[in-house]
């Protein structure tokens, strides 16, 4: 993959004078060390010295918070529909799902390399502030494509880069969006206007025109309000646990409530969150156990092996340091351990 620091510096300059900072920086996320950040999400123990009713009441209040932070930035989860978006999320998933049984055929596209091409992709939408659901259905349009269309080393990275510029067009703001000029930069002129564009239209014909995939991190914002609001580190060591499951062969098959049900189910755990507060109307299934166990023996294996553009984005306090809390975690012999059920 080509290198693309020379131009973050350029776009950092240039995105500064448009966009507010309510996305993290890549160059950090600078704090006042005068002001406290209010207690939105209390803490288990604090939680713990709550009446029942209060605790009932302090919960719903949370959860109108969170609600409406979400109305603000366009995403809206409404009691009365949240059956129907359910069930039309689940249809979604399994229309734009991959296969990679069907990927494991590439004449020269092998797995080992799709770790440097996410790693490339995650540093560019990073460097251009696009929101989360960008990268996974950047992902998603990658597998796509590479299951319906032989593709060769010379044109992976050029699939990346219209996969993100296709996703950014339709989940990100007009002016959050790269030109084709940027594309050409990022990837240091391996390929010029034309051919982005041409392999823009390749791709859209490919994958039908089809864009309305649920990512995990769309579920993961309704798993989060329902039936309350998640603690904020935990959120946010789900987000960091997600896009590890991005780079590797054996969690291309889950959908993607799977992935994000294991990612929040591992980082509940690794927050030592008690079983009582646990309380969800999402139940574990046997699909999300085995990528539980799949993360689990990964980071336990590998916890020093990951990728360091994700370490890096996710050390930040934006983000809670979650890659900090977790790689420590690990390296201090921690390993997911299933709750026994409480008896009836």
């Amino acid at each position: 993959m080509k290198d693309i620091t020379a131009t973050a510096s350029n776009r950092q300059a240039r995105a500064s004078q448009i966009y507010t900072r309510k996305r993290p920086s890549p160059h950090g996320v600078h704090k006042s060390s005068s002001t406290k950040t209010p207690m939105l999400y209390p803490t288990s123990a604090y939680l713990s010295r709550k009446s029942p009713r209060s605790l009932k009441r302090t919960r719903e209040s949370q959860r109108e918070a969170h609600l409406a932070a979400l109305r603000r930035e366009g995403i809206f989860i409404e009691d009365e529909y949240r059956e129907e978006i359910r069930q039309y999320m689940h249809y979604m998933e399994r229309y734009t799902a991959c296969s990679a049984q069907s990927m494991d055929q590439q004449p020269e596209i092998r797995w080992h390399m799709r770790p440097c091409l996410v790693d490339f992709l995650v540093e560019v939408h990073f460097t251009f502030r696009l929101r989360p659901e960008t990268l996974y259905l950047t992902l998603n349009i990658v597998d796509r494509y590479v299951s319906r269309r032989i593709v060769y080393i010379k044109h992976y990275q050029l699939v990346g880069c219209a996969a993100l510029w296709i996703a950014a067009k339709f989940e990100d703001a007009k002016e959050r969006v790269p030109t084709v000029q940027d594309l050409v930069q990022v990837c240091r002129e391996a390929y010029d206007e034309s051919h982005f564009i041409q392999m823009e239209g390749h791709v859209l014909s490919t994958i039908d025109w089809t864009l309305g995939h649920p990512t995990a991190e769309a579920w993961l914002r309704v798993m989060c309000c329902d039936p309350y609001p998640e603690d904020t580190r935990v959120q946010h060591i789900a987000r960091f646990l997600m896009e590890i499951t991005l780079f590797y062969r054996e969690f291309v098959p889950y959908a993607p409530s799977t992935i994000a049900l294991a990612a929040l189910t591992l980082a509940r755990f690794i927050c030592d969150k008690r079983p009582q507060l646990w309380e969800s109307t999402w139940d574990e299934t046997p699909e999300c156990l085995e990528v539980v166990e799949f993360l689990d023996i990964r980071l336990a294996k590998h916890v020093n092996d990951l990728s360091e553009t994700v370490i890096k984005k996710y050390s930040y306090a934006f983000y809670s340091k979650a890659a900090t809390h977790v790689v420590q975690w690990y390296l201090q012999g921690g390993r997911y351990q299933r709750p026994l059920a409480s008896l009836p």
